[in-house]
């Protein structure tokens, strides 16, 4: 009976029976015709369906799930209410989704395709929508490739038969309007694969918020309501001239910062109370978040993201992130974010081979995809991936307040053979090895945050020597604030893992540095990439006894907060936590009961309060007015000296011994003749150290190092000393 009544039937309804209709619009819902108007509805799981307003009965077509009613002319208002009863005997009533025009304006559409919709989140995606007074969501989807898309979800038990969407011809996006939902709804996009027939059920890459791992669903959002309290902040920053002010960054995994009691994560209301009081306790200025961008895998640490417009649902909702953001606001506290524009996973839920096509990514593997990490690469090339990125980018900034992005993988963008074999890589269009279409990427990303959002920073973990990463666009850089120094990073880490007793023959290591200091806008990072994978924590790479390693660390970052340059550290090195860092699992806080570990913990609050009080160690970070050295050439006795300057005539001495003899009598130039003062002493005895002290020190009118006078000091055993003259 059954296949009879299909043979009756024509073949667009056929095909929307079996749910292969590119166009259920032009088949559902009302259409005139030469006897007035025809209603047709495909509803799988209905016994019985109506009129609402008039209990009018609408025939069955028999064999079939469709329903079909021959109208007046003007016999159906403006937009028709219909009820029905299920399968269960639940009797329902709602709006018929089919019978609402197209809802997304072509102005949308078309900056979209022109790759220039910068708040186009607020339109692709699943969002509150009111039409003619009727309440509902609006699902828009861009999938150019794909055979059919439907809405499923929560409230049409997840088949993809029930609500086809609409086509919106050349712009590659499909739209529904449903009627009667509200925030709160689960709900996915199930895809036809024009090519095979394949059907794909894949999450929202617009989607705001998702459930918890493991599910994958997205969740429709409503418009947040979230008083901000941060108007203070806000106003400021866009003044804010973070070039000439101190920064000093805490790099946190939420995950793994603290849990509560039972061992499970704390959540972004929980962390604004506790973790903002503890960074603003150690004096640091800005908070920078390990990605906390949707991901399913704990173990990528948030760097392979599938939601990019969405804050992960392990520690609460998108408001309770904004209290988080709020919260370190009114407490003088920046908040930047990790972000990864470099590469997605293959995850099939989600970006890739989103529309049965390379849709985000590119189709060859030698530039699609990253060998080292199984991931693919997004096609920068093209203008609705460019534009989905730069908007998750606004979105950031624009819907949580937030301070900057830290950009991940650079050079892996910047780079066509990364990491790659000789002939696993497509050379450009000029033969060479850039990425042409990452770099244009770069600039437009930087151009629009900056110009957008004017005090944020955007900062890039670039570790090659590409050159003006940090140089306006307009002179042919990049554009990013900042650049992280990895150079100076390794060199330094190399340099204090040796032996004492052979730093002599590494001295370069030490000095190097000031060679391209002032290149670009440099950041000084120890992050968690040298903290995992067996590199060890940073205490334990430090050489020697308990007390040389305890003494080394704090010795580095001495080092770390009087060089040139902004600061960065990962949480748990503030104490010297011994393991490497487990992100399964809270930081060793139990060490902080040792006397050596909170000296450690207490130095570093020490040296945030100093370079925040000088403005010698940050106005001029990233030029070399700032800088002058005093004596880089003492090779034999590991010690370098140098001056840190402001605009104003004000300037502090630094001295650093790199080996765990004390230096007595060890005489430097000075610049001024007066008292000197020692403002901090890594080796003082309040931070585990052994105490060589040395007071009010008055200089010697003896001219040293081509300065006119000079000071005589006890140096005390690896540890560095800050000092100033006395007016």
């Amino acid at each position: 009976m059954k296949n009879q009544a299909l043979e009756m039937i024509d073949g667009d309804t056929l095909k929307i029976i079996e749910a292969k209709h590119h166009d259920p619009f032009a088949v559902l819902g009302r259409h005139p015709c030469s006897k007035g108007v025809k209603v047709k509805f495909f509803l799988p799981y209905v016994e019985s369906l109506a009129f609402a307003d008039t209990d009018t009965v609408i025939p069955r077509i028999p064999g079939t799930d469709v329903f079909e009613y021959l109208a007046a002319v003007d016999e159906l208002p403006a937009h028709y209410r219909l009820s029905w009863t299920d399968k269960e005997g639940n009797t329902l009533s709602g709006y018929d989704p089919y019978d609402f025009a197209v809802q997304l304006p072509e102005f949308d559409r078309h900056l979209f395709a022109e790759g220039k919709h910068w708040h186009v989140y607020e339109k692709l995606g699943a969002h509150l929508h009111t039409v003619d007074g009727i309440s509902g969501v609006l699902f828009t989807v861009w999938a150019p490739n794909a055979g059919r898309v439907s809405v499923v979800g929560d409230f049409n038990r997840w088949d993809g038969r029930c609500n086809p969407m609409r086509s919106l011809g050349g712009s590659g996006i499909w739209e529904l309007f449903m009627p009667g939902l509200v925030a709160g709804c689960l709900y996915k996009f199930e895809i036809l694969n024009r090519q095979n027939q394949a059907l794909m059920v894949k999450t929202d890459p617009f989607g705001q918020q998702f459930e918890q791992r493991p599910s994958t669903s997205s969740v429709v959002v409503g418009p947040s309501d979230y008083a901000w309290q941060d108007t203070n902040w806000m106003q400021a920053r866009s003044s804010h001239d973070w070039l000439h002010e101190p920064m000093s960054i805490y790099e946190v995994h939420l995950g793994s910062w603290r849990r509560n009691a039972q061992g499970g994560f704390l959540t972004y209301r929980e962390l604004a109370g506790e973790l903002v009081g503890y960074v603003k306790m150690l004096g640091f200025t800005h908070i920078e978040l390990m990605p906390v961008t949707e991901h399913p895998l704990d173990a990528s640490w948030g760097y392979q993201t599938t939601g990019y417009f969405a804050p992960t649902s392990r520690f609460g909702t998108p408001d309770d992130f904004r209290y988080f953001v709020d919260t370190c606001h009114q407490h003088n506290i920046g908040i930047i974010l990790d972000w990864v524009p470099a590469h997605f996973p293959k995850d099939a839920f989600a970006l890739a081979k989103f529309d049965g096509s390379a849709l985000f990514e590119h189709e060859d593997p030698r530039k699609g995809e990253h060998r080292d990490w199984g991931t693919l690469i997004y096609n920068y090339g093209r203008n609705e991936v460019r534009n989905f990125l730069l908007a998750s980018a606004v979105f950031w900034l624009q819907e949580f307040h937030l301070d900057g992005l830290r950009v991940d993988a650079v050079a892996s963008m910047l780079y066509l053979d990364y990491s790659r074999e000789q002939d696993d890589w497509l050379p450009n269009r000029y033969g060479g090895n850039e990425n042409l279409e990452a770099i244009d990427f770069f600039r437009e990303l930087n151009t629009v945050t900056h110009e957008q959002f004017p005090g944020t920073v955007m900062m890039a973990e670039e570790s090659t020597a590409w050159p003006q990463v940090t140089r306006p666009t307009w002179l042919g850089g990049l554009g990013f604030s900042m650049k992280w120094n990895m150079g100076w990073m390794h060199d330094i880490l190399s340099y204090m893992q040796e032996n004492p007793i052979h730093r002599r023959y590494h001295h370069d290591r030490l000095t190097f540095g000031m060679l391209y200091a002032f290149t670009e806008n440099f950041a000084l990072p120890f992050s968690h990439d040298e903290v995992v994978h067996g590199k060890g924590s940073l205490l334990n790479k430090m050489p020697g006894d308990e007390w040389q390693r305890f003494a080394n660390l704090r010795l580095l970052y001495t080092l770390m907060f009087t060089y040139p340059g902004k600061k960065l550290l990962f949480m748990g090195c503030e104490f010297g936590q011994g393991n490497q860092w487990n992100f399964n699992q809270a930081l060793d806080w139990y060490v902080l009961d040792y006397p050596l570990h909170r000296g450690v913990q207490t130095l570093l609050k020490d040296l945030n309060g100093l370079y925040q009080a000088h403005p010698p160690l940050y106005q001029h970070d990233f030029d070399c007015q700032g800088f002058e050295w005093i004596d880089c050439h003492d090779v034999e006795q590991s010690v370098i000296s140098y001056r840190r300057k402001d605009g104003d005539g004000n300037e502090l001495v630094i001295v650093l011994n790199f080996t765990p003899v004390v230096r007595h009598n060890y005489r430097i130039g000075v610049p001024q003749a007066g008292c000197y003062e020692v403002l901090l002493n890594s080796d003082s005895q309040c931070y585990g150290g052994s105490d060589v002290l040395n007071g009010a020190i008055w200089t010697d009118e003896i001219a040293w190092m081509h300065l006119p006078c000079s000071l005589e000091l006890h140096l005390p055993p690896l540890a560095g000393m800050v000092l100033k003259l006395q007016h």
